[in-house]
């Protein structure tokens, strides 16, 4: 019976980062995922994260445009935390060895995505998302005590007689074989439920595994009807078309070649 500190269920940017972090602290931790880690989700963040590190940009510039994108329905504290820690979460993750994008001065490179009233998006060319995954990946393998176990398909939290969450039950896609896992801390990082939908961007890793582990135990849930999804996709096949193709100069047009985003937001056009 695997036993660890923290168990992080999910490896993708949140799960691997969260690793990391409780690594850096000294933690023994397991990961768990159902897919190689590099082959998660995250893979299809294509455009960039938004931070304000510019001399002309501020976090509170940076918090209005996510409120306001949110149609003021946001956790404005959550955003506030998010805006203000933002650059130096793209610090960080330049000194594990992300290479964003560098202009001609050789600095950091922005460019422009929607809703924003700044150009402070920072990325990696359109493989943003893949980037960061394969350098989280290579930061958790200098850890001896993060144990990876990869093709392991999460189905169950588990209580211990306090009531408290300790571990969760497993499944080793690779024989079939059930594992109990134990942890003082147990973090869900399993990503949507985009595959809910028809069509949709998500992988079809993205069946809301997480979301309705903690359902079952009886973990309180919030904002389920806030569902994410991208707005362009390849016609037929809903492939992803990244913002960032707007953020260059990309337009929308209708069946009838009309460019009728003019009629929602013609400030923007």
């Amino acid at each position: 019976m695997p036993s660890h500190d923290v168990l992080v269920i999910g490896a993708g940017l949140a799960g691997m980062r969260a690793a990391l972090a409780a690594a850096d602290q000294g933690a023994s931790v397991g990961i768990i995922s159902k897919v190689h880690p590099v082959r998660s989700h995250s893979n299809a963040a294509q455009g960039g994260i938004n931070a304000a590190l510019g001399a002309e940009d501020s976090w509170e510039s940076h918090a209005f445009d996510t409120i306001k994108g949110s149609d003021y329905l946001g956790d404005q504290d959550a955003i506030e935390i998010m805006c203000r820690e933002a650059p130096q979460a793209i610090l960080d993750l330049e000194h594990l060895g992300v290479t964003f994008h560098r202009n001609e001065e050789g600095k950091l490179g922005t460019r422009a995505f929607g809703g924003a009233s700044a150009a402070r998006t920072y990325y990696v060319a359109d493989i943003t998302g893949q980037a960061i995954l394969h350098v989280l990946y290579e930061q958790l393998m200098k850890y001896d005590q993060v144990t990876r176990y990869e093709e392991w398909f999460t189905t169950a939290l588990v209580r211990d007689d306090s009531g408290r969450i300790a571990g969760a039950v497993t499944r080793n896609m690779r024989d079939g074989a059930m594992e109990l896992f134990t942890a003082k801390s147990v973090i869900l990082a399993t990503g949507g439920n985009g595959q809910l939908y028809n069509p949709t961007t998500n992988a079809l890793v993205c069946t809301g595994d997480g979301i309705a582990m903690a359902y079952r135990i009886g973990c309180p849930l919030m904002d389920m009807e806030m569902v994410q999804y991208h707005p362009t996709t390849l016609a037929g096949l809903g492939l992803l078309i990244t913002e960032g193709a707007r953020g260059e100069g990309a337009h929308l047009y209708n069946a009838e070649g009309e460019r009728f985003m003019e009629k929602y937001a013609p400030n923007k056009m």
